[in-house]
């Protein structure tokens, strides 16, 4: 991998990493549903009028822009204003690795080899250890909406493999217009117009920093670039990196919130991150002996 191509996934994941305290950010200057809802509703337009539709059907893209607006966003950022700390919210959205894992046995029947299995047990006993932790960082109530966002994470990753995309940055873009509209009555649906009002009266440059932070960098040029070198480089060069999103995550909320990170989150941190450098693995070590045998 070039070393200018390194270093700009490095950058995304920081800037993903980190984004989790942007989102804490937004949250403490208004409704959760609402800051979700104005982030993709910025991520979506103007961008729609300049950029051709993507040759995927419409109910592809609703799915997609659901699942990805509504079912990871809208859930995770309604966890930290449950009472997630940004830097274990981080930890447990990146456990959609392995709730891939399996759903991929489930409905693609796909088959775990003994490494594989070694692997997801390790990460599982890792998220189960989040549940015991009782510093004040994390809450029931908010640790499940955080795996229902991992859950829908996964379900992406099922979408992505099941559809051919020529175009990501304009699939990416098409699909976020279908995720403002059901996010904003959600909100209206759990709190009336309460939200609303406090955005018209109360909004500042604090709320409009995350929502833009979230829009632009975040969501449209962290997806471009990092689907670019999807393109250009394999799964097994990339996806490891993806490992550096939720010790960035981490990383930001010791920084900004002060978050303490004892024995337990840090044993849970590398279980979770160990189970899935373990699954990687075995698909580089069996990359590089195709090769082997091939040469």
């Amino acid at each position: 991998m070039k070393k200018v191509h390194l270093l700009i996934a490095i950058c995304v994941a920081c800037m993903w990493g980190f984004n989790f305290s942007i989102i804490k950010l937004g949250v403490g200057e208004m409704d959760p549903l609402i800051l979700t809802g104005l982030r993709f509703s910025f991520a979506a337009f103007p961008a729609v009028f300049f950029i051709k539709k993507p040759q995927v059907a419409t109910r592809v893209l609703a799915m997609y822009g659901l699942t990805f607006g509504v079912g990871v966003w809208g859930m995770l950022t309604l966890s930290i204003h449950l009472g997630i700390s940004a830097g274990m919210s981080s930890l447990i959205l990146q456990s959609s690795a392995f709730i891939g894992v399996i759903l991929g046995v489930v409905f693609l029947r796909e088959r775990l080899s003994l490494v594989r299995k070694i692997g997801l047990l390790t990460s599982i006993l890792g998220l189960g250890l989040i549940f015991t932790i009782e510093d004040g960082s994390v809450t029931f109530i908010g640790i499940l909406f955080a795996c229902f966002a991992a859950i829908s994470l996964s379900i992406i990753s099922l979408i992505i493999k099941k559809v051919t995309i020529n175009n990501m940055f304009a699939f990416v873009v098409w699909s976020c217009i279908f995720a403002p509209i059901p996010l904003f009555s959600l909100s209206f649906v759990l709190n009336g117009t309460s939200g609303f009002e406090a955005l018209a009266h109360n909004i500042n440059y604090l709320g409009v920093f995350s929502v833009l932070f979230q829009a632009y960098p975040v969501t449209l040029l962290g997806y471009w670039s990092w689907n670019k070198l999807v393109a250009q480089y394999p799964m097994s060069t990339m996806a490891p990196l993806t490992l550096l999103v939720p010790i960035f995550g981490l990383l930001g909320s010791v920084i900004f919130y002060n978050e303490q990170i004892d024995i337990i989150k840090l044993v849970s941190c590398l279980m979770i991150l160990s189970g899935i450098g373990i699954g990687l693995s075995e698909g580089f070590m069996q990359k590089i002996k195709h090769k082997l045998s091939y040469n």
